[in-house]
């Protein structure tokens, strides 16, 4: 490799433009060695067909990322989407729905994104494993819910997991014990891309291996890398051959992500010039979502804009709720063809996000990746349509979680909705301190879940244990100082209380 090369890191890549001509040398050299490395690795793969299919989508960020100077937005040039352009819901709904649902459902097939582990909550394997409601899973309740739609309308709604080299082999394990549902079950796995050294911007692997030192060499690349991936595997020509035209695509931890019987039927009775290839459901911004993505018309098209690509003068702006009042919940509803059209005619532009990373022996890697929702700007006639908050409920943290669990909700073939019991739609705001960071330790620490119908705020730190049937109403906030224990007693009601020091009960 040349000397050039070495300890060579991107911020040489975009100086003056008397150093144009340098900087197009150390990038053509850049190019030279990394394919050079990709060769190297590809002739250790297993399954080099597949590998090879990976690393073209590799080569092709890899390209980009080098080519790339300054922001991808120019923040002048930032609109606000048009009127039209993000609908209300309940206008979508006020078209009703026709006779034949099922025609309708049978065009659809919905995707989950399914690529996550559950190790932020303590948990190995994959996040979709884990049990939120009556002992069902992520998978259990998404399975039960698309079985309910195709018993209920007489349909074939399938379902498609994208894994991810993490998530694969555990999911197609657990995957037998739905043989006997009413869904069609289809699996396609994320590409594999190479991490690569911060200072060197070259592969950290020595071969394809992921076990040793090869184990945290790969990536999962973003979930933007669902068209190339699915296009890859070949399902997406089977499904569009068996006759579907949209997915209908949604993070697997986001429980309020169901199938939405009036956006599926304003998709299909669009005419057929002005077939809507792409909506992205957005919700109102809360002081709770700012650094959500949000929509924005720039180039006289629908864009997301993410955190990630505002430049640092301009944050405060992008957080305010009064200038950007919307945020992505990642529901997106997707034509099949327009992702093979734009798959084959290599039109597919995502922004690329540079993720840095430190490796566990300190050495520092960055991971280029997309985002689903960035492709909004490629496809036809694509629509922001503004949907209640109840469809936005993911579980990220052991708070999601509780909220979940609790009778603030009641669960209906594996769909999740607000009691209607509660007064207002708006959940409480749970913050639980690090005690119950993993799921096995929350678990130990409540005896049963509290009720929480009337509960607006709750903070939760230290060493803090629940007995049964507690209730909490209002703004309960139990801190426990550190060496110090609070057992709350079963049966106890905090409304409006704070429990602060020492409240241990002990068996005599």
């Amino acid at each position: 490799m040349s000397l050039y090369v070495e300890g060579l890191s991107k911020e040489l890549l975009s100086g003056h433009s008397g150093m144009a001509q340098f900087q197009k040398v150390m990038r053509q050299q850049l190019e030279t060695s990394m394919h050079a490395e990709l060769e190297q690795l590809l002739s250790t793969a297993k399954d080099a067909v597949v590998s090879k299919k990976d690393f073209e989508g590799f080569r092709k960020i890899f390209h980009r990322f080098l080519q790339v100077k300054g922001p991808s937005v120019e923040w002048p040039k930032i609109n606000r989407p048009p009127e039209d352009s993000i609908q209300p819901y309940d206008k979508i709904k006020s078209r009703g729905l026709p006779d034949n649902i099922a025609d309708s459902l049978n065009k659809l097939v919905v995707v989950k994104l399914n690529g996550g582990l559950g190790t932020s909550m303590g948990c190995k394997g994959p996040k979709s494993l884990i049990s939120v409601r009556n002992e069902n899973t992520f998978l259990d309740l998404t399975v039960l819910q698309i079985e309910h739609l195709n018993k209920t309308y007489n349909a074939d709604v399938p379902l498609v997991l994208m894994n991810s080299f993490n998530t694969d082999e555990d999911t197609k394990k657990i995957l037998q014990k739905y043989t006997h549902h009413r869904v069609k079950i289809h699996t396609f796995n994320q590409s594999r891309y190479p991490r690569i050294n911060k200072e060197s911007l070259l592969p950290v692997a020595k071969d394809m291996g992921m076990t040793g030192e090869n184990a945290d060499v790969w990536y999962p690349p973003g979930h933007g890398d669902i068209y190339a991936s699915f296009y890859n595997s070949g399902l997406l020509e089977q499904l569009i051959a068996e006759g579907k035209e949209y997915i209908f695509v949604s993070n697997i931890d986001n429980l309020g992500a169901t199938v939405d019987l009036y956006i599926l039927n304003h998709l299909v009775s669009q005419p057929n010039g002005k077939r809507c290839e792409f909506i992205m459901e957005v919700t109102d911004k809360t002081r709770a979502d700012v650094k959500g993505g949000t929509l924005i018309q720039y180039d006289g098209k629908l864009r997301l804009l993410e955190i990630a690509q505002v430049p640092k003068a301009h944050v405060d702006e992008f957080k305010s709720v009064t200038k950007f009042k919307i945020f992505n919940t990642n529901n997106l509803w997707i034509s099949l063809s327009a992702i093979k059209r734009l798959q084959e005619q290599n039109d597919m532009d995502m922004e690329i996000i540079v993720n840095p990373k430190t490796l566990d022996g300190g050495l520092n890697v960055i991971q280029l990746e997309t985002a689903v929702g960035a492709a909004i700007k490629c496809f036809d006639n694509a629509l922001g349509i503004n949907v209640p908050r109840s469809r936005f409920l993911p579980v990220k943290t052991t708070s999601d979680l509780l909220l979940v669990m609790s009778n603030l909700y009641s669960l209906d073939a594996g769909s999740l909705t607000m009691s209607e019991k509660r007064e207002f739609p708006t959940t409480p705001h749970v913050k639980l301190g690090s005690s119950f960071t993993k799921v096995q330790e929350y678990l130990t620490r409540f005896e049963s879940i509290p009720d929480m119908l009337e509960l607006d705020h709750l903070t939760v730190s230290g060493d803090v244990t629940f007995g049964k049937q507690v209730s909490l109403k209002g703004t309960v906030i139990i801190i426990a100082n550190h060496g110090d224990r609070i057992d709350i007693p079963a049966g106890s009601m905090l409304e409006n209380k704070i429990v602060s020091g020492n409240l241990r009960i002990l068996d005599h």
